[in-house]
């Protein structure tokens, strides 16, 4: 370990920046019982040796949380994250500066330099607002695919499920082609669209208005083109069959779609009731579907494509199957559909995770091919492996865990169970950035490989597609590396930052990774002014004594070494993600930060059986949510106890939502002992009653016995200490019904529960009710401290991160 980071003492987190920007080990430490207590520097705190200082009113404590949180912090991590993104011609790089809120749109043209302003936020959200007729969060505004005309002066983008322009004179249209990569009713040319229509699809000239119908028997429970409707669409429309958009994907050539069928006979409804929907005075009651982890029955999707233009010329349609197995739906979004190459090529997932197969079929005849194949056992953790078409290489790019780490492979469609090894070693490819077939290669991100560096931190490598040479680092900076590549290749954006490391926004030159322009550097001085504690990374080992594991600290402004501290842990466990933050904001904007503040040390640990870490450290989560890693958690948190006395690990806490939620019951429930307090909110306690595709890429298709062991409702008898329990009543991710059973077992068991129950709240707890409830429950439980009068914080943090039901459809078009 390189001299001068064992502790972080004296010159502190600047000292430790510098050496992260050397070749040591990224400031991480390993903890041991030997080591001795050290005191991070950064927040301007001097103690008297022995003599604790006044602590400041828990009413002035909750007022620095307040001010920790977002969007009331959000003045101090300005260009943070500028949100670069190339445009589709790969022309221009477009990227805000700014304080959220208040940001500048820039264009920067990649070949001259030149730069110039677009628009901002707040006149964009004033332009969308007044189209869409209703209000737009100008911090929370998010542009999808940008395409710059420079002839034009025109900027056409995706927001609000649809394609806008803004002209050179500010004013706002819709957009008259569709998107570009061909999803949605409309071509991409702009010459036809596809409505939906009493569960049918029909096709129209968009000149001429003609219109044919392409499908004629559709139903409620087997409609056309159409998912199935989620909750909040329900919800927001008032009734169990809202409008919902049209599932196409056309074809490069704008005159053939692939599209599928929904056949939901038979499948197993749930129901919630909105107790005080907005604007009426009664209750109203809905079902719905959603596929639920271990049941007997799910939704299935068949495919099929359709010559939309000859359908149009002949006024009738010809529906083509493809002769690809009806798939089970898994979450309830549609299935795989896109176009390589000319051809339909689209992924299909087995039941439980078995196997990801990728099809390529005939538009014309239906005919299909299987061309690859992921089957790793005992299941494909469909985060850590996908696929990538790459006609321009003859095949698919398939990362895939064959050798137990995410490696990435050339496959050929005479060898789908093949392929040719481009990387390899004991790390993991995380993402393929760009295919270039004149050169003969790929850009990718991956994390592990570089001993320089926190393994999780990510890095920009480009190889070969022969396989025959090591991967070439294009970012050579011992830092995390947020890189996006142009669509031609030639221009990489990289966001560079680290825990205590602003973030330095640069672009690079793809092919060497050399750095030609800087974007925006973050400034921390505003932070740093604040009195705030810069969050400290820590490296220690699993609860089976030599496996290297990470966690994070959070310290409160004025923290004093010489008092006592409770720790209150923010968790969220799972093979498909980790927790500990590797970027500047994710490390300083964290929820932890703000909650700190009321006088506590805030941790997060990753533990055996989460990601990027390689197949044999995942694989303990198999079969097994209900145990893994918890020993993890209790074993890091005391070594950071051990290193630093301040902490009291007779005083713990946890907390999480979602499946963190889940997390935060099961570590109270079943290591009473050691978690003393615990607040859940949202919590799939009961896996069988949330969404198939989390549970089931851990659990596969298991029985019942493997759902009951790893319930929380099986160890409901085991609580000890406090427990609060909390759900959004109308929440569309994790049915409220999951916290009610936890409840109602808690109860039956003869045990105390506090529940929360939000009115009218969905999957994320972003009501400033919720936060200020959760910062009472421990501060009267573990700080024994009786909270200030009640007074809503000033805004909400941000909300718990969710991943996406990721699949391999999303790599295999």
């Amino acid at each position: 370990m390189a001299k001068g980071i064992e502790t972080v003492t004296g010159g502190g987190y600047q000292a430790m920046a510098r050496t992260l920007c050397g070749t040591a080990l990224g400031g991480l430490a390993l903890a041991t019982a030997t080591m001795a207590p050290a005191r991070p520097s950064g927040s301007g705190v001097q103690a008297t040796a022995g003599v604790p200082r006044p602590v400041a009113s828990i009413a002035e404590r909750y007022a620095l949380a307040d001010r920790f949180q977002r969007p009331a912090a959000n003045a101090l991590f300005a260009d943070g994250d500028v949100r670069a993104t190339f445009t589709d011609d790969s022309r221009f790089l477009l990227y805000w500066t700014g304080v959220p809120g208040r940001r500048t749109l820039r264009r920067l043209e990649l070949a001259t330099g030149t730069l110039a302003p677009l628009t901002d936020e707040a006149t964009l959200a004033r332009l969308l607002a007044a189209a869409i007729a209703k209000p737009v969060d100008a911090e929370e505004l998010s542009i999808e695919d940008p395409v710059f005309e420079s002839a034009k002066g025109v900027l056409r983008f995706g927001a609000f499920d649809k394609r806008w322009q803004l002209a050179p004179d500010g004013t706002l249209a819709e957009a008259p082609t569709g998107a570009p990569d061909g999803e949605g009713a409309v071509s991409p040319d702009g010459r036809f669209e596809i409505v939906a229509r009493d569960f049918n699809l029909f096709a129209r000239d968009r000149r001429s208005k003609r219109e044919v119908a392409l499908t004629t028997d559709g139903t409620r429970e087997q409609p056309y083109g159409r998912s199935i409707p989620q909750l909040a669409d329900i919800l927001k429309a008032g009734t169990e069959d809202p409008v919902m958009p049209v599932s196409v994907a056309w074809s490069p050539d704008s005159r053939t779609i692939v599209t599928w069928r929904l056949d939901t006979r038979g499948v197993k409804k749930l129901s919630i009731t909105q107790e005080n929907p907005p604007g009426s005075f009664y209750p109203r009651s809905f079902q719905y579907i959603y596929p639920l982890a271990g049941a007997e029955k799910l939704p299935q999707a068949t495919r099929f494509a359709v010559d939309v233009e000859r359908a149009l010329k002949q006024r009738r349609a010809r529906l083509v199957p493809l002769a690809i197995p009806s798939e089970l739906i898994l979450y309830p979004m549609p299935p795989d559909l896109g176009w390589h190459d000319g051809k339909p090529q689209m992924a299909w997932t087995e039941r439980g995770y078995g196997q990801v197969l990728v099809y390529r079929a005939d538009p014309e005849t239906g005919a299909a091919r299987m061309i690859a194949r992921e089957a790793v056992r005992p299941l494909v953790t469909v985060t850590s492996s996908f696929f990538r078409a790459a006609p321009e290489l003859g095949g698919v790019l398939s990362v895939s865990e064959r050798s137990g780490w995410a490696q990435l492979y050339l496959v050929k469609p005479d060898a789908p169970d093949g392929g040719t090894a481009l990387t390899t070693g004991a790390w993991e490819v995380i993402g393929i950035e760009h295919v270039d077939a004149k050169r003969g290669s790929i850009l990718l991100t991956g994390v592990g490989r570089e001993g320089d560096r926190n393994p999780y931190y990510r890095a920009a490598y480009r190889v070969g597609s022969d396989g025959a040479s090591p991967p070439v680092l294009l970012t050579p900076e011992p830092l995390d590396h947020d890189v996006a590549v142009s669509k031609d290749g030639r221009w990489m954006v990289d966001a560079m930052s680290g825990p205590t490391i602003p973030t330095r926004t640069v672009v690079r030159d793809a092919a060497d990774g050399r750095i030609v322009a800087e974007l925006a550097r973050a400034d921390d001085s505003a932070l740093r002014a604040t009195g705030f504690v810069m969050p400290e990374t820590f490296r220690g080992v699993a609860a089976d004594g030599r496996t290297p594991i990470y966690g994070m600290i959070w310290r409160p402004v004025g923290f004093d070494p010489t008092r006592s501290y409770p720790v209150i842990e923010e968790v969220y466990t799972g093979p498909t993600t980790t927790q500990v933050p590797t970027t500047w904001t994710g490390a300083v904007a964290a929820r932890q930060a703000s909650l700190a503040q009321v006088g506590a040390i805030v941790v997060s640990v990753d533990g055996t059986g989460t990601s990027r870490r390689g197949q044999a450290f995942r694989l303990p989560a198999y079969r097994n949510l209900g145990e893994v890693g918890l020993d993890d958690h209790i074993a890091l948190i005391r070594q950071m106890a051990a290193r630093y006395p301040y902490m009291d690990v007779s005083r713990v806490g946890v907390y999480g939502g979602s499946a963190g939620g889940y997390d935060a019951a099961r570590f109270v429930l079943r290591r009473p002992a050691f978690y003393k307090v615990a607040v859940a909110w949202a919590g799939n306690h009961e896996l069988r009653l949330d969404k198939a595709w989390w549970p089931e890429v851990s659990m596969g298709y298991a029985d019942q016995a493997t759902w009951d062991r790893n319930s929380n409702l099986s160890v409901a008898g085991n609580l000890r200490g406090k427990l609060l329990l909390g759900h959004g009543d109308i929440d569309d991710n994790v049915p409220v019904t999951e916290t009610m059973r936890l409840a109602d077992a808690l109860i039956q068991a003869g045990r105390d529960v506090d529940l929360l129950i939000l009115p009218n709240s969905s999957h994320r707890p972003n009501r400033p009710f919720y936060w200020r409830k959760m910062r009472d429950y421990f501060v009267r439980n573990l700080l024994d401290e009786a909270p200030p009068p009640f007074a809503p914080p000033v805004a909400a943090p941000p909300p718990f991160a969710q991943p996406a039901p990721a699949t391999a459809t999303a790599g295999a078009r």
